[in-house]
């Protein structure tokens, strides 16, 4: 069996025990010790690592699993090594500072299924490399999520879509009103720490840099210790300033810009304006584009101000997503899509609609000469027009050539608009037009004070 040496800097971390491939030797043996730096390998007596998942400025992750459990369970053993030489209060202090994070992923990890179970988290002394000292590390136990993190996922299968990207939000902010309303700021949100489970769940890791608010006013803060990721975190962490809850918004909001444009969030951002450039990158709902941006506003109190306001904003403007496995992403066969219409694109198809069925109604009258018929024809090609609306087939420049072709049509053989002059069927045209502009508008309006009322 292969057993991963979890001692940084070991020269030879990988070593191999034949009698281990025996779990009854597995279970059983007291302790194997790394045959290159002589670092326990079964920790705490019970966890042995098997494989590095990454390593960072704070330690490490490995894959393990616990000998101690009925089918030996994968787990993830995280590594925190102090950096620096620290006197034993300071090592104390880390060792107090880490406990207390600890608890508060015990908490949340058994309250919410999308955030990993704690299972320990325990010290380890050992004799150092360097003659005559000691090397003191701490170590958390937490559930192993099988699947990929957003960052892995957006290399390997490419940008994310508009749909794909509301599901990403939806889900985390949910995540995040959970732990904002226990007093818990997350502070390192980013791709890599959001884990899509091989059934599709999303899971919001690495909570070590997590920062608990106590005895805080309603929307209070922490201050920050200046942990943080490059180019996610807002100016007043950066600054080492307080922490709020829109602070996690902020870093949300940029990682949803890198799944859309597919590129580093700091090429993202310009430095000479203090504003981020995205817009003309991607094609997504304007709606949208607008809650993410005042996701990323500057100052804290400028921004949405819970996670709970976010989601609201989102089901009034937005069509929720449907919530998709990660093994449909990418799949050949077709998948149904809601398709989600903002306001101006809805008043122009309004206008698009209203226009040309006068024009198809004009011509058709003088054709047929029964008005009877004529509407119900006019009203039946509406309809189709509509549909293709809604289905996106006709959009953007058509709503402008399709009427401009009928009206040239009706312009140039005369029969086709009777004895209507031809400014008299640009005035009903645009006449109806209008009309199915104020209708459409007013049936919006209707809508939005039912949705906020129920």
């Amino acid at each position: 069996m292969e057993v991963y040496c979890t001692r940084p800097h070991c020269p030879r971390p990988q070593n191999y025990f034949a009698d281990l491939d025996d779990i009854t030797t597995l279970k059983t043996t007291q302790q194997k010790y790394c045959t290159s730096c002589g670092m326990p390998l079964m920790l705490d007596g019970r966890y042995v690592t098997i494989k590095l998942l990454g390593r960072g400025g704070f330690g490490a992750a490995f894959l393990a699993r616990d000998r101690r459990i009925p089918g030996m369970r994968s787990c993830v053993v995280k590594q925190f090594q102090p950096v620096g030489n620290l006197t034993p209060t300071q090592l104390q202090l880390a060792q107090q500072l880490f406990e207390r994070e600890a608890e508060v992923l015990a908490q949340i990890g058994d309250e919410h299924e999308q955030i990993p179970d704690l299972y320990a988290f325990f010290p380890v002394i050992v004799p150092s490399l360097q003659l005559g000292q000691e090397d003191q590390f701490f170590y958390l136990v937490q559930e192993y999520i099988d699947g990929q993190n957003l960052e892995e996922e957006l290399v390997q299968k490419g940008k994310f879509s508009e749909q794909q990207v509301l599901e990403v939000l939806q889900e985390i902010l949910k995540v995040l009103k959970f732990v904002h309303e226990r007093g818990i700021i997350h502070r390192d949100i980013k791709p890599s720490n959001i884990m899509r489970r091989r059934d599709g769940k999303l899971f919001l890791l690495d909570f070590g840099a997590v920062k608990q608010v106590t005895n805080a006013p309603a929307g209070g803060a922490g201050s920050s210790t200046g942990i943080f990721s490059m180019g996610f975190a807002p100016p007043e962490q950066m600054a080492g300033n307080q922490v709020f809850p829109s602070t996690d918004l902020y870093a949300l909001a940029v990682t949803i810009l890198t799944l859309l444009t597919g590129q580093e969030a700091k090429t993202l951002f310009d430095a000479y304006s203090n504003q981020w450039q995205w817009r003309r990158q991607v094609n997504v709902n304007p709606h949208l584009a607008d809650i993410l941006d005042k996701m990323l506003l500057p100052a804290a109190n400028q921004r949405f101000q819970s996670a709970d306001e976010v989601l609201n904003v989102l089901s009034r403007q937005l069509i929720p997503p449907t919530v998709l496995p990660q093994s449909n992403r990418h799949s050949q066969s077709p998948v149904q899509t809601h398709n989600t219409f903002s306001t101006w694109e809805l008043l122009s198809g309004a206008a698009f609609s209203g226009f040309e069925g006068a024009l198809i109604a004009i011509a058709l009258l003088s054709l047929l000469h029964s008005p009877a018929i004529t509407l119900s024809i006019a009203f039946v090609i509406v309809g189709l027009l509509v549909f293709a609306q809604t289905k996106r087939w006709i959009e953007k420049f058509d709503l402008l050539i399709i009427p401009a072709i009928t009206f040239g049509i009706i312009f140039f053989v005369p029969f086709l608009r009777g004895s209507i002059l031809i400014q008299q069927a640009i005035v009903l045209a645009v006449a109806a037009g209008l009309v199915a502009i104020a209708i459409t508008a007013l049936f919006r309006l209707i809508y939005k004070l039912l949705s906020l009322i129920l």
